[in-house]
């Protein structure tokens, strides 16, 4: 009777594999929209994959709050990830997706580019559980099996027998064997566990002929610096015997362009809304503490009020959020344990930004030391009601803009984004601007709090992504790529980071997987013109055509 229920069990249900090791051709490491694109490339060319996840909800950043998409320019972005966008504009002509707006009314505005693309069929601009029905529909059209929820054994759950991983184990016990593996997560966690080289933190200027890597003090890009010379850090003004400020750090100024194990700032993309039917009120977060806003109020007294302007409108009278300005979402310097963390401490590390950002909302809409024009701005927002159901409407993915960097077989830098180097292998392209949000809070010389890292300068025009940047070294493992934590240096990462480069890099990891499976070699081995062959027939865009090339 035993053996009866465990066949039955196993051949009913057979994506919970709940019983034993199942082997997949590839096995993909990670929940966010470039797992998602990697495992349906590997469905398509006809080998079995799984989704071990991480994470409950699908799409990472993608459906976790970034609708406001970054998308830079959209002629770079081909293959499965323009047909994300293009399933995104499929759901918007449907008028039953309008529900606290017509699509009429929509001011179809986006970043860079219209929202809605109606020559192009694409919507780069979209609600959080959009994408996520998105995500969800696309996995279950193609039957990929996901498991949700599997956090890695970091410590003893990676088995490799010489180059090769040949299974993954996650806490709970269940194990995945596989040929090729993809890491597709944002920490990069697959990849440590594997023992290949990887890079938290930036690198020296000199090491690879940049300019903008290391330390970027005295620099001042966008507008997320305080006034020179503007506010004080002290409690008490002027004296620095009553203790800095919270979020005001104890560093040096030091020397622009060193190396530093310092990451860019996290927060969370919120959804946000002032529409009566669908608004919750701003919560006040256990723990919150109205001295922790201490250096808002000071901005505010010299006249900063930008941030009050900064509602990225997505559909139906909603928002994507993002930091902006001095002292805003990002969590300044709060991070940097995060990407070695254990998953304890990880959670501390959200917790706080999460009682952090949650806090920062709930002060600038009520306290009364607000200026009352800010208040005024502010109160009558809130969390959208309609999103992040069982999170309490708060995003549930926190954006990890920078965490572990891959040191494998070719190390990308600003000198390919700016054209004077070029990628002999591309998989896909970038062109965002190279954006590194601040890494850290500190207080001059002359005893004035200050910013750093935060840096915004355009590339060139688009730039071929080199396959080696997927690759680890082919003596530490032969049969991994990786397709978020890419091997870049830190300022080229910060033009790498966006949700549609990822999509493409997760079907170009895929390509490569199931192409070393079909040869029975390395991934490192595989014929470029081979996989270059097979990106192009499946629409990926790998090369910038000028207008003038065009002419």
């Amino acid at each position: 009777m035993k053996h009866f229920l465990y066949i039955l069990f196993v051949f009913v249900f057979p994506c919970v594999n709940v019983l034993r090791a199942v082997e997949y051709d590839v096995v993909i490491y990670g929940g966010t929209s470039s797992a998602i694109t990697a495992a349906v490339q590997a469905k398509k060319m006809g080998l079995s994959v799984v989704i071990v996840s991480p994470d409950k909800h699908l799409g990472g950043l993608s459906s976790g709050g970034l609708g406001f998409t970054d998308s830079g320019n959209t002629s770079s972005i081909g293959g499965l990830s323009r047909e994300f966008y293009h399933r995104i504009y499929e759901k918007y002509q449907n008028a039953d997706t309008w529900h606290w707006e017509k699509k009429e009314q929509y001011a179809n505005q986006g970043q860079g580019t219209r929202a809605m693309l109606h020559d192009e069929q694409t919507m780069w601009i979209f609600e959080p559980h959009v994408a996520e029905a998105v995500f969800e529909e696309w996995i279950a059209d193609m039957k990929i099996p996901v498991v949700r929820e599997s956090l890695l054994d970091r410590a003893k759950g990676v088995k490799k027998e010489g180059t090769k991983i040949v299974s993954l184990t996650t806490l709970n016990g269940k194990t995945y064997e596989g040929k090729q593996f993809i890491d597709a997560t944002y920490e990069g966690d697959l990849m440590a566990a594997a023992g290949v080289s990887y890079h938290v933190g930036r690198e020296a200027n000199e090491q690879y002929g940049e300019t903008w890597n290391g330390n970027q003090v005295g620099i001042l890009h966008h507008g997320h610096w305080f006034k020179p010379g503007a506010v004080d850090p002290y409690k008490v003004p002027g004296d620095p015997t009553s203790g800095r400020l919270q979020y005001v750090g104890d560093s040096t100024p030091g020397v622009r362009g060193e190396a530093d194990s310092r990451i860019q700032a996290y927060c969370f993309r919120t959804c946000l809304t002032k529409h009566p039917e669908n608004r919750v009120p701003f919560p006040k977060p256990a723990g919150y503490d109205p001295a922790d806003y201490e250096l808002m109020l000071r901005v505010f007294d010299y006249g900063w009020r930008e941030g009050t302007g900064k509602f990225d409108m997505i559909p139906n009278l909603k928002t994507d959020t993002n930091n902006h300005g001095p002292f805003s979402f990002d969590f300044i310097g709060e991070n940097y344990e995060y990407p070695e963390a254990s998953y304890e401490r990880r959670k501390e590390i959200i917790a706080e930004h999460i009682r952090y950002q949650q806090g920062l909302l709930y002060f600038t809409a009520n306290d009364p030391r607000v200026p009352e024009d800010v208040r005024n701005i502010m109160s009558p927002w809130g969390l959208a009601k309609d999103e992040f159901l069982d999170n309490g409407h708060w995003p549930h993915q926190l954006y990890i803009r920078e965490a572990r960097r891959l040191v494998g077989e070719y190390i990308l830098t600003e000198n390919n984004c700016f054209g004077k180097r070029t990628s002999p292998h591309p998989v896909g392209m970038g062109s965002y601007v190279l954006d590194s949000h601040n890494v850290r809070r500190y207080v001059t010389p002359e005893g004035y709090v200050q910013n750093e890292g935060d840096i915004g300068v355009p590339p060139k025009q688009p730039y071929g992504i080199d396959f080696g940047c997927l690759l680890p070294k082919k003596a530490e493992c032969t049969n991994l790529t990786v397709s978020v934590c890419v091997g870049t240096s830190h300022i080229a990462f910060g033009s790498v980071r966006m949700e549609p480069v990822f999509m493409i890099l997760g079907q170009s990891a895929a390509t490569a997987a199931v192409l070393a499976i079909d040869s029975k070699i390395a991934v490192q081995d595989v014929d470029y013109a081979k996989l270059k062959e097979r990106l192009l027939a499946d629409g990926q865009r790998l090369v910038h055509e000028s207008k003038d090339a065009k002419k």
